[in-house]
């Protein structure tokens, strides 16, 4: 169905595996990552970082994708701004494909690509195959028990057993296969006043300036997006007087959007969590009827809302944007954002697509060259942006 609606399939991929398919493609173009460079401290008007070894890297654009808990973010805003609370937190999980295939109550789970997901009080699961069918990824959802000042903890010995006891008994059994489980806070952001520093030469991009709950997948997804705008109206570029004017509509561009996918992902906290009782069974009843309309609770067969968020083509939204920016010399807010088709093209042969890849520990910067700009530097800490360009 997605290859036929909107022209690419629906694949689920290993964080791991995106990240490996990224960094080849990066290296190929010969992108320079700078590893292990901690920045202590960035100018957001010269624009300018300095590295905790002192050094001092300065560029014509710094795009900062440091994460939920972006320091560069606070420094735009000139304010603390911590991520939120949401009340949840996801326990993440890994196991063998090949073990679930021995028990007859599983096989179906370990051989049908599809998504599988369960609702209950409190806490709903989400599970589906990974690497080829060689490992079933299990995302469990539930109210967060965390001490105030921890974010990432072990699970307790018996900890998912006890509390997903009542459940399906196949559920127990994938918990009974799995080893070593990890909790996770989950937190977000609220709507931010804006994404772009006065001066013009920063901007924020991804989790940074709008993290959200994974209730509709899209967290990574968003930040693909707006890598993909963000470099197509970088190729569009024709002298460096423009980059401030490409910024604004960049944030004009993605901001909306993105702020619809965070409280739509709030909303399905909801939707997925009803306790036992009358509302409960009122949202069953709606499932089991599948009388699919606008609000029906399971927004994969929402299709107004599943063409809008895979509808989108981000250079569609480049194309409109720059189009009104040519013809009145500005760019407002008249432009809707409609509906992702990625290429790597641009009128001046530099196009950046940034995404988000795998967790880890320890600041990257991203050293671009490009034909309009002597320099561009993409920082991230605990998620890594690539900013692949070409030349």
């Amino acid at each position: 169905m997605a290859q036929d609606t909107y022209g690419a399939p629906y694949c689920n991929v290993h964080r791991a595996d995106y990240h490996d398919l990224l960094v080849v493609k990066c290296r190929s173009l010969g992108v320079e990552v700078l590893l292990d460079s901690h920045v202590a401290h960035a100018d957001l008007s010269a624009p300018s970082i300095t590295l905790a070894n002192g050094t001092t890297l300065t560029a014509d654009l710094v795009i900062g994708a440091d994460g939920l808990k972006s320091k560069l973010r606070a420094l735009l805003l000139n304010r603390p701004s911590p991520p939120y609370l949401t009340g949840d937190l996801a326990y993440r999980i890994l196991i063998s494909a090949a073990k679930m295939r021995e028990d007859p109550d599983l096989v179906e789970l370990a051989t049908t690509p599809m998504f599988n997901i369960w609702m209950g009080p409190q806490a709903h699961a989400v599970c589906y195959l990974l690497k080829g069918a060689q490992v079933y990824n299990i995302v469990l959802c539930c109210p967060d028990n965390l001490p105030t000042d921890v974010n990432i903890a072990p699970a307790a010995p018996g900890e998912l057993e006890s509390f997903f006891a009542p459940w399906d008994p196949r559920l127990q059994k994938l918990l009974a296969l799995s080893h070593d489980v990890s909790k996770w806070r989950l937190q977000n952001s609220r709507q931010l006043e804006t994404w772009v520093h006065a001066d013009g030469k920063f901007a924020l991009l991804g989790d940074s300036c709008h993290a959200t709950l994974p209730y509709l997948a899209q967290g990574a997804a968003m930040a693909v997006e707006d890598g993909a705008v963000l470099g197509g109206l970088l190729g569009k570029l024709q002298r460096r007087e423009q980059l401030g004017d490409v910024l604004k509509i960049y944030e004009a561009l993605r901001k909306a959007r993105t702020e619809r996918v965070v409280q739509g992902s709030t909303h399905q906290q909801d939707i997925f969590h009803l306790e036992d009782g009358e509302k409960q069974r009122e949202r069953d009843a709606v499932l089991l009827a599948d009388d699919v309309k606008p609000g029906f609770p399971n927004k994969w067969r929402d299709d107004e809302l599943r063409d809008w968020l895979f509808g989108y083509d981000a250079f569609e939204e480049v194309e409109k944007g720059w189009e009104q920016y040519n013809r009145e010399g500005r760019f407002g807010s008249k432009v809707e954002p409609v509906g992702c088709a990625v290429q790597e093209e641009g009128a001046l042969g530099s196009v950046a697509v940034v995404s988000p890849l795998m967790r880890m520990w320890g600041w990257f910067v991203f050293s671009v060259w490009s034909s309009v700009f002597s320099r561009v530097y993409i920082l991230g800490i605990g998620i890594v942006f690539i900013c692949s360009v070409v030349l």
